[in-house]
């Protein structure tokens, strides 16, 4: 796999976190808002916690199709996974929130298990049928 490969994963894996991060604090400074009440919305897409964290999960939309567009889901999702550590890092230690060993255990248990899958290739092939003879074949990544 390439380094700009490897650099799109990163930005995937970073943008995600640190974008749900900054909404996450904007909704804090703002408290609860009611959807039907229109003007509260608009209220909080003017806080600039709200901004940076949109602006940064677009940030994410395009490096995620950028690496769907060269790799499976099964692959560009799991390779993504340390993003739930970022959060919960960032969650702990920015936003004050109380992780529970049990929940820390969970996050290791869910990053380690999706880096397993992630040792596969990065775009499989569908099946395929072997000329007239009903056998399936499947067919090498790409590079």
């Amino acid at each position: 796999m390439s380094i700009r490969k490897y650099l799109v994963l990163l930005c995937v894996m970073c943008f995600a976190p640190m974008g749900d991060f900054f909404l996450s604090r904007g909704m804090k400074q703002i408290g609860p808002i009611d959807l039907h009440h229109g003007q509260q919305v608009f209220f909080a897409l003017a806080n600039p916690s709200i901004i940076v964290g949109i602006a940064l999960l677009i940030g994410f939309f395009v490096s995620y199709s950028d690496a769907l567009s060269w790799a499976d889901i099964s692959y560009v999702l799991p390779a993504t996974a340390l993003g739930n550590v970022i959060m919960a890092l960032l969650a702990r230690f920015f936003l004050h929130e109380q992780i529970s060993p049990l929940r820390w255990l969970g996050i290791i248990l869910i990053t380690c298990g999706v880096g397993w899958v992630t040792r596969g290739p990065e775009r499989t092939e569908p099946l395929t049928v072997n000329a007239g003879l009903g056998v399936g074949k499947e067919r090498h990544e790409h590079a």
